[in-house]
């Protein structure tokens, strides 16, 4: 069967006015609550898509005096029209809005074909082995076409090869448009200025680390880009690029100010690559270099350069409950509750993000993947992956990259008592290791059952992290088991015991 094809034999466009100059474009994109990629599942759905973008476009065009019409026909698909700032900044006074519409009634079989019910069209369709035309005025589009001809004779046809449409209907349109009803005092070309806001863009960071091999001194190298996806519903050709880390607070439906940038040291050591600085509370990433985006695509630049020999540390971590804070509802007092238990214990990586690291610099979120070069020959190796929110400069950056394969941890309850006001428990922690070398083990045990604690016996020293945690350091040799216990005493005061768990 041959494909349904349209033809318009003759155009009729009224809207555009004006002859408007090639735009000049500035796209400020926000990132949006999300960490790492998105998978194109996430992309289908253009309001699913995390962040938004701020559109600035100048042109120059013909005004004219009294009432007139202007139309820009750029705009992306998926603008927010209450967002649309339109000026003249050369001359402010050369023209006022007296009213704004957004026009996306665009062109399409279904519309046009619409827009022709009770007019006359010529149809192109196939009458077994024949390609015949039919014409007659359009009565329906339901389950095909149905036509009156001239004899008053009325036929259906079900497919159908092309269709010659007379004009283009009013009203209709090939892209988005903006429409502005302009009062103008002047008769020259002037300076347009047009900004918005639109759904559909949005950006994250991607950052690479290879993790040198060397067990001892832990070193790594790390690169990273930013990924840049367009589905705006339109292209932006020769455009100034703009990004902002941060979360940004919007309110739905509503007109958002833009904001200021601050006077900031502007840090770069290249000058293809991105600038930093700040932005209120947030940071701004300025591309110095023009960029094409065309719709419907993900592009990747660069946005630090290679940065090598930054000191790491590795690290095996073991939470056997995976509780990290107190219950302050009511004490805790099951006896079961977390009594035994076994583990994977955690293979983490962690650098300082500082200038005497050799970094020092604001990281957007993003996604972390990490590699190891193999010592035998030299290849890449990939080893895990992780998400970072947006980092300051001077925090320490841990990613957890997987679990431990030859070293195992189990926690036991080895003694459990419940007093008038208060209960003690003993925990015994043991870690296996089957490796061929030492393994260092940091275990993090919480105080769950309740705000008042105090641990009364240790076999090893420990260091309290904070109100709910604390941690033991242990040195476990080579294919050994280690095991050692603690004891805490929980307090609170005497109440009825219905009220304990």
């Amino acid at each position: 069967m041959k494909p349904n094809i349209i033809t318009i034999t003759f155009l009729v466009i009224i809207l555009s006015q004006v002859n408007m100059s090639h735009a000049n474009n500035s796209i400020t994109i926000y990132s949006g609550k999300h960490q790492g990629h998105l998978n194109q599942n996430q992309l289908q759905n253009v309001h699913n898509i995390p962040g938004f973008a701020v559109v600035k476009q100048t042109r120059t065009s013909q005004f004219q005096k009294g009432q007139f019409t202007l139309a820009f026909d750029d705009v992306a698909e998926h603008i927010d029209p209450t967002t649309v700032s339109f000026s003249t900044p050369n001359n402010p006074s050369a023209a006022t809005v007296l009213d704004q519409n957004f026009q996306f009634d665009l062109v399409g079989t279904d519309k046009l074909l619409q827009k022709y019910i009770d007019q006359i069209i010529h149809v192109n369709h196939n009458q077994g082995d024949q390609s015949i035309e039919s014409s007659g005025t359009l009565l329906s589009t339901q389950g095909g076409i149905t036509l009156q001809t001239e004899s008053g004779s009325v036929i259906t046809i079900s497919t159908w090869n092309h269709i010659n449409f007379p004009n283009l209907p009013g009203g209709l349109l090939t892209k988005p448009t903006l429409v502005w009803l302009l009062d103008s005092n002047s008769n020259n070309q002037e300076m347009m200025a047009l900004s918005y806001q639109t759904q559909g863009m949005t950006w994250w960071a991607d950052y690479n680390i290879t993790l040198l091999s060397d067990t001892e001194n832990c070193e790594l190298d790390l690169s990273s880009w930013v990924s840049i996806v367009n589905k705006s519903g339109a292209s932006f050709a020769d455009t100034q690029l703009k990004l902002i880390a941060g979360d940004v607070n919007r309110v739905q439906n509503n007109r958002r100010s833009q904001p200021m940038v601050s006077d900031s040291l502007v840090k770069s050591a290249n000058a293809q690559n991105f600038t930093e600085q700040s932005l209120f509370e947030y940071h701004l990433y300025k591309l110095p270099r023009s960029i094409d985006l065309p719709n419907n695509s993900t592009k990747q630049i660069q946005l630090m350069n290679r940065t090598n020999g930054i000191n790491c540390e590795r690290k095996l971590v073991f939470n056997a409950t995976g509780q990290r804070r107190i219950n302050y509802h009511r004490p805790i007092t099951d006896k079961g509750y977390w009594a035994q238990t076994e583990a994977k214990i955690e293979a983490l990586l962690s650098f300082h993000n500082n200038t005497k690291n050799q970094l020092g610099v604001p990281m957007p979120a993003g996604r972390v993947r990490v590699n190891m070069a193999d010592a035998t020959d030299g290849s890449i190796e990939f080893i895990g992956e992780d998400n970072i929110e947006h980092t300051p400069k001077n925090d320490k950056i841990t990613l957890k990259l997987g679990h431990a394969f030859d070293v195992k941890g189990k926690r036991v309850q080895r003694n459990f008592e419940l007093t008038k006001s208060g209960l003690i428990e003993q925990i015994e922690i043991t870690i296996n290791n089957q490796k061929d070398n030492i393994q260092q083990v940091e275990i993090i045990e919480p105080m769950f059952r309740w705000s008042n604690w105090k641990v009364t016996q240790h076999d090893e020293a420990y260091k309290k992290l904070d109100a709910s945690n604390i941690s033991f350091v242990v040195k476990v040799p080579a294919e050994t088991a280690k095991s050692f216990k603690y004891t805490v005493q929980y307090n609170w005061p005497t109440t009825n015991k219905q009220e304990l768990q």
